[in-house]
């Protein structure tokens, strides 16, 4: 028998966000979703607090947009780990591309996972904002 080897808590979480940032930027939806619990809660400046299926809709709804090209790169500045919760303070940088114009955005953000009953670590709540003006 071959020893499974162990994954630290902190690097199964940010591969976690390095396989939603590979789906969104291959425009895959349903993968992008795939790192949100099924009791989601998001919080962003200017819109109300939305749930799993509202958040993956939005998703899916840019994603099909074939006029314009969102990638997102992650940040991670901090992972805390205490039981099944995790705190990941992180900044989202956003290029995005319409009509031969790019424009380049930085979202901090706070999201908080949890792991689920199957062992996969899953993002239950977060708050993302952004540094532009109103």
């Amino acid at each position: 028998m071959v020893p499974r080897k162990r994954t630290s808590r902190p690097a199964a979480i940010a591969a976690r966000l390095q396989d939603f940032t590979a789906a969104f930027n291959a425009r895959d939806a349903a993968g992008a979703c795939d790192i949100f619990a099924p009791d989601l809660v998001s919080t962003m400046r200017g819109r109300p607090d939305n749930g799993r299926e509202a958040v993956c809709k939005r998703i899916a709804a840019a994603l099909a947009d074939r006029s314009k090209t969102m990638r997102y790169a992650p940040d991670i500045e901090e992972i805390i780990v205490s039981g099944d919760l995790a705190a990941v303070r992180l900044v989202w940088n956003v290029t995005e591309t319409q009509g031969g114009a790019t424009r380049v955005s930085h979202e901090p953000g706070l999201d908080v996972f949890r792991r689920q009953p199957d062992g996969k670590w899953s993002i239950a709540r977060f708050l993302a904002f952004s540094n532009e003006p109103d």
